[in-house]
C-alpha cells in the first residue's frame, strides 16, 4: 500500500506517485494542496484535471483556496502513459476499444473510492465523505463515475466544462447517454435524486480548440460546451418528471470565465468548502 503521509507532512504542496490497488501496474501521481491548518477532520477534496492530464497544475489551482477554504485538496493524475486516451479516463474503462465490457473491478471509476478507503486506513482522515471536483475532461470524469453509483460517501460533487455528457436516457447508448449499460429506470432515478452541480462558464463557447467534441453525437448535445451542461440538466428534470421522482440537480452560470480550470476552480470552492464543512456538523 502507498504510504500516504508525504501529501500532508506540512503545508503547501506535495507530490506522490500512487499506484491503485486494481491497477498495480499502473503508475499514477497524486498531488495535494495541504492547508496550514490541517487534521484528521479536515475535509477531503479529490479534484480531476483535463485532457491534458496536468494533474500538478490542477493542484496548483486550488493551492490558494485551501487555507479559506479550509480543505485538503488532492489532484489524481491519470498519466497518457499508464491511463491512455478517453476510454481509461472520460468513460471509466467500462469498455475496450472493441467494445468489450469490462468487469466492474477493473473500472477506473472506484479509484476514488479506494484512495478514500486508503486515507482512512492509513489515519490521515476520519471523515466519512469526501468531495469532487472535476473540469473538462475530468467534469466527464466526475459525473459518469457518479451515474454507476458511486455516490455513497460524496458529500458534493461539481462537474465543470465537461465536454460531453452521458445523458439522463436509457434510449441513447453509453456513453453519450446511459443505454446499453446495467442502469435500469430505477437506478435512472436514484442518480436523479442525488445532487449533482454543474458549472458552466459563460464564456466557454468556442468550439474551434483541438480537444473540443464536435461529432454529430457530440452536437446533438448542444454546439458548445456551455449549452450541453443546461441540456444535462434540463434533460434529468425532464426524466425525473418521466419516472416521477425528484431531480436533485443544479447548474451554476460562472460569469466572463470560459474553458479554464484555474477560473473554474476558484469559483467552485466556496461552494464545495460550504458544503463539505456542513456534510459532518
Amino acid at each position: 500500500m502507498t504510504d500516504l503521509s508525504p501529501l500532508v507532512a506540512a503545508p503547501g504542496a506535495h507530490s506522490i506517485p500512487y499506484f491503485d490497488p486494481s491497477f498495480p501496474d499502473r503508475r499514477m501521481i497524486l498531488h495535494a494542496a495541504r492547508p496550514r491548518h490541517f487534521d484528521a477532520n479536515t475535509p477531503i477534496l479529490f479534484v480531476h484535471h483535463g485532457v491534458a492530464r496536468n494533474g500538478e497544475a490542477y493542484r496548483d489551482y486550488w493551492l490558494p483556496h485551501v487555507d479559506e477554504a479550509g480543505i485538503l485538496a488532492i489532484s489524481i493524475e491519470f498519466p497518457e502513459a499508464t491511463f491512455p486516451e478517453y476510454l481509461w479516463y472520460n468513460f471509466g474503462n467500462l469498455h475496450t476499444k472493441d467494445g468489450t465490457s469490462n468487469p466492474r473491478a477493473e473500472w477506473t471509476f472506484g479509484i476514488d473510492e479506494r484512495l478514500f478507503d486508503a486515507l482512512r486506513a492509513q489515519g490521515i482522515t476520519r471523515r466519512q465523505r469526501y468531495g469532487l471536483f472535476g473540469h473538462s475532461a475530468g467534469g466527464q470524469y466526475v459525473h459518469r463515475m457518479l451515474s454507476f453509483g458511486y455516490r455513497d460517501r460524496i458529500a458534493i460533487a461539481v462537474s465543470a466544462n465537461a465536454g460531453t455528457y452521458a445523458m439522463p436516457d436509457l434510449e441513447v447508448p453509453w456513453p453519450f447517454g446511459l443505454g446499453e449499460t446495467e442502469l435500469t429506470p430505477g437506478s435512472l432515478a436514484a442518480l436523479l435524486r442525488f445532487r449533482i452541480t454543474v458549472m458552466a462558464g459563460t464564456n466557454d463557447t468556442k468550439t474551434t480548440g483541438k480537444f473540443f467534441p464536435k461529432g454529430p453525437r457530440s452536437n446533438r448535445q448542444g454546439l458548445t460546451r456551455h449549452e450541453r451542461a443546461h441540456n444535462y440538466v434540463r434533460l434529468g428534470r425532464e426524466a425525473a418528471v418521466t419516472l416521477g421522482t425528484q431531480c436533485a440537480w443544479t447548474v451554476i452560470d460562472v460569469p466572463g470565465v470560459g474553458h479554464d480550470g484555474k477560473g473554474m476552480s476558484a469559483a467552485a470552492a466556496p461552494v464545495i468548502a460550504a458544503a463539505l464543512h456542513a456534510s459532518e456538523t
